[in-house]
């Protein structure tokens, strides 16, 4: 969440970006709850302080004692009403974006920073994804359909060789220092080249933690288990940001970061009839994602980093691919900044969005109370920055467009090949 202090010095700032971001919320009001939050907890203490110092227990000091019980238990009960309003009403307030944000109103007007590579030429006619890997039997939808519904696969041999070559290449990547380090001195960041853990989170959790990450959507995104207070993670991060939920960490620790990999679950409502053909949209995926918490001098330099590491991620795999600095109406609720990137998919003639990373400041750590000791004794929020390196479903689609053969075969990229047992096409 927002630190209430900053709405209370920057009102109008906030109602602009608020807006901007497509989250007109009423500041006034929200202001106007902090007042009579904060009048009714002056109130609360002073009549805790009268109970404290009352004389001996006389006649007279029995009845002030009990209309001063019956006092402070009317005005907690409407401190409470209050507090639940203006929690609500602050939890509406989206993180504010940094200057170098684009003002847009939707992602039509995202930016493309650059673009990358090129384009693979064919003598012959490029298919999509499903078109080559469905008659090869590496893909069945129709059998996944039958016993799940729609948005459901079976993955099948050598495509599941190729993920398992790609998990592989991710988490050894991502754990080699000299590579951190390199992309560090590239794009001249004040960072330490520590190198990424992986991590293995859990899949589920619970509404209370799922809240405070500021990534629970209910209604368009997550699935609920009926029975138990548990949500199906919707993305990889989801248990990942959440990990230090009320904790406070040391700053020697930081930055942490980790590589996660997890199978996530979203319902695609509202997308009734987009990408139902091949393997960009499902409701079950698996996913490579990159999780970082910081100081908040380096939270920005960590979101960079981490934008190089999705680049070099891509560049390994000679894919082309472009860069969107995303704008206010796209970045999302908690974000200060967001940057996609959109892989080549030949076989539909389009960049495809492949990667996102995302950079939440203080936003997210607020509300789950996670923060840092300062070597000071000191204590600050925590900055978080989550990024994809890669969502396997979408990344193996870009492959199998990108290096399909006139034969229907796939040349495996060359760095996946070691992970294959040398294995040059499928």
């Amino acid at each position: 969440m927002l630190d209430i202090q900053f709405i209370r010095d920057n009102p109008e700032f906030v109602t602009e970006k608020a807006a901007q971001k497509g989250y007109p919320v009423d500041i006034r009001q929200l202001l106007e709850l902090d007042v009579q939050r904060r009048s009714k907890l002056t109130q609360i203490e002073e009549l805790r302080a009268r109970r404290k110092t009352a004389g001996k227990p006389t006649p007279e000091e029995i009845e002030a004692g009990r209309q001063l019980r019956e006092e402070l238990t009317e005005r907690e009960a409407e401190l409470k009403i209050v507090d639940a309003q203006f929690d609500a009403l602050l939890r509406s307030v989206p993180n504010m974006p940094l200057e170098d944000v684009p003002v847009g109103a939707s992602e039509d007007e995202n930016v493309v920073a650059k673009t990358v590579g090129d384009k693979p030429g064919f003598d012959f006619e490029p298919k999509n994804h499903w078109e080559i890997v469905e008659p090869r039997g590496m893909l069945d939808k129709v059998r996944a359909a039958k016993i799940a519904g729609s948005r459901f696969g079976y993955i099948k041999g050598d495509l599941v060789r190729l993920q398992l070559a790609i998990e592989q290449f991710v988490m050894q990547t991502l754990g080699d220092e000299t590579v951190i380090q390199k992309l560090i001195t590239e794009n001249d960041l004040n960072l330490v080249a520590k190198p990424f853990m992986p991590i293995l989170p859990p899949a589920m959790l619970r509404t209370e933690p799922y809240q405070a990450s500021a990534r629970l959507n209910g209604e368009e995104v997550t699935y609920k288990i009926e029975q138990d207070d548990l949500w199906l993670n919707a993305s990889a991060e989801h248990t990942l940001c959440t990990m230090y939920w009320n904790e406070i960490l040391p700053e020697a620790e930081l930055p942490i970061r980790y590589i996660g990999f997890l199978t996530s679950f979203r319902r695609e409502a509202g997308t009734y009839g987009k990408d139902t053909e091949g393997m960009l949209r499902w409701h079950q995926f698996d996913k490579l994602e990159m999780e970082v918490f910081s100081t908040p001098e380096t939270g920005l330099d960590e979101h960079k980093l981490l934008c190089a590491v999705q680049e070099y991620l891509v560049q390994q795999l000679g894919l082309p691919y472009q860069v969107l600095q995303k704008c206010t109406a796209d970045i999302g609720k908690p974000n200060a900044r967001g940057v996609d990137i959109e892989c080549w998919f030949p076989g539909q003639s389009a960049y495809r969005e492949t990667h996102t990373a995302d950079y939440m400041t203080d936003f997210q750590a607020r509300d789950l109370k996670t923060r840092v000791r300062r070597g000071s004794g000191d204590i600050d929020w925590v900055h978080t920055n989550d990024a994809t390196a890669f969502a396997t479903n979408r990344i193996i689609a870009a492959i199998v467009e990108n290096y399909q053969t006139a034969d229907g075969h796939v040349v495996i990229p060359e760095v996946l090949r070691p992970f294959m047992g040398g294995t040059e096409q499928i």
